[in-house]
């Protein structure tokens, strides 16, 4: 049986891991709140850049020679997992990582040859422990991504899509839904669906008889052909957002766990050593009694 002396160390050792985790857990919850301000200020840059794209699609003739847009028969695709750089965020890369693995075991039954970019220090070092050869990796900004690093992974992706290296780019993500929840989706950002470009056509429509015809210089599949690459950033940003939120939502209700079962661990440990002292006070009395038996017998 421990003494009360163990216990006691213990007792302050989990004492001090606490205030660690509740630290911990305030600045997540902080960087939590500037995170999802992030994502609410992005979103309407987003839909207005879907809205530019469906209206010049609308005014082009054709839209088959736009290399982003041309799909082909699917030999290669590439996976693209964005993890975090740090750990100690409960199942937020692992389940990321679970679901890339599932995908690729697919697309290996399917006759698809994969390839590997991946964002996060925590993917890199899974794929290379797993024996994986990596195409590309960007780390060091899971936290905090600006627009550039989401510019980094999309010029690289539609670097190899349009030299024909791949077929399909796909990403995995983890999208914020609460502080609590975190949903991994999975995307397709190459080609770009055609569909995308055909959405809400009434509605479009209407706008266009309110407002008028749009005389477009230059000509319109020159500008959606600018466009298109800026729409796969855009996704891509609005990506990294969603996954920093959810990085940051995951560590918080980790830490707050942790938290909570140093406290109980206290409870049971202090519990533990009011018993041993007792048993030692208990112990002391027997022998005091007992010494003064053997004198006065």
């Amino acid at each position: 049986m421990a003494t009360v002396q163990d216990l006691k160390r213990r007792i302050r050792s989990i004492r001090n891991t606490r205030k660690i985790t509740k630290a911990m857990e305030l600045v997540a919850s902080a960087r939590l709140r500037r995170a999802q301000a992030r994502i609410e200020s992005m979103r309407p840059y987003a839909d207005r850049m879907t809205e530019l794209m469906i209206g010049t699609a609308r005014a082009s003739s054709s839209l088959r020679g736009l290399t982003l847009l041309q799909r082909r028969e699917v030999q290669r695709a590439a996976i693209v997992p964005l993890t975090g750089d740090r750990g100690l965020a409960g199942a937020f890369n692992a389940q990321v990582l679970r679901h890339a693995f599932a995908l690729e075991r697919q697309l290996r039954a399917d006759g698809v040859e994969t390839r590997w970019l991946v964002a996060g220090k925590k993917g890199r070092s899974t794929l290379t422990f797993r024996g994986y050869e990596i195409e590309t990796a960007w780390a060091g900004f899971s936290d905090r991504p600006a627009y550039t690093d989401a510019q980094a992974i999309a010029h690289r992706a539609a670097e190899l899509y349009e030299s024909g290296e791949v077929d399909r780019v796909v990403i995995v993500y983890n999208e914020f839904v609460s502080a609590l929840v975190q949903r991994v989706v999975e995307r397709d950002v190459l080609p770009i669906p055609e569909e995308l470009l055909r959405e809400d056509r009434a509605e479009t429509e209407r706008e266009e008889a309110l407002l008028g015809d749009f005389i477009y210089e230059p000509e319109p599949e020159e500008i959606l052909e600018r466009l298109l690459p800026v729409y796969v950033e855009t996704e891509l940003y609005r990506a990294l957002l969603e996954s920093a939120a959810s990085e940051q939502g995951a560590r918080m209700t980790a830490m707050r766990n942790a938290s909570g079962n140093a406290a109980d661990l206290i409870s049971s440990l202090t519990l533990d050593m009011n018993r041993a002292r007792q048993a030692e006070i208990t112990q002391e009395i027997l022998e005091v009694v007992a010494g003064a038996d053997a004198l006065t017998g």
